[in-house]
């Protein structure tokens, strides 16, 4: 269930998140967010690193698509490289 309640913004441009919805949603200090704002709308998503197991499955598909695009490893070693200005 959505709890409403209010805020305000620092000076310094924090904001508390109250209490209550801390709790409910297991906020921890050091608690990562993506933040998006439209007009007079702001949106906060906590984000977290996956679970090894999660990332396992992604890695997995990863490399299936990789496959299925016919891509070798080397290309990829290639695209990197490029991208770090090695090459």
């Amino acid at each position: 269930m959505a709890t409403l309640s209010t805020t305000r913004m620092s000076s310094k441009g924090q904001v508390v998140i109250p209490e209550e919805i801390r709790n409910r949603l297991q906020l921890q200090a050091g608690t990562q967010f993506v933040v998006v704002g439209n007009r007079d709308v702001v949106i906060l998503k906590a984000i977290s690193a996956p679970s090894m197991k999660a990332f396992d499955g992604l890695l997995t598909r990863a490399r299936k698509q990789a496959r299925n695009a016919g891509l070798k490893k080397s290309d990829i070693d290639a695209a990197v490289a490029k991208v770090r200005g090695l090459k």
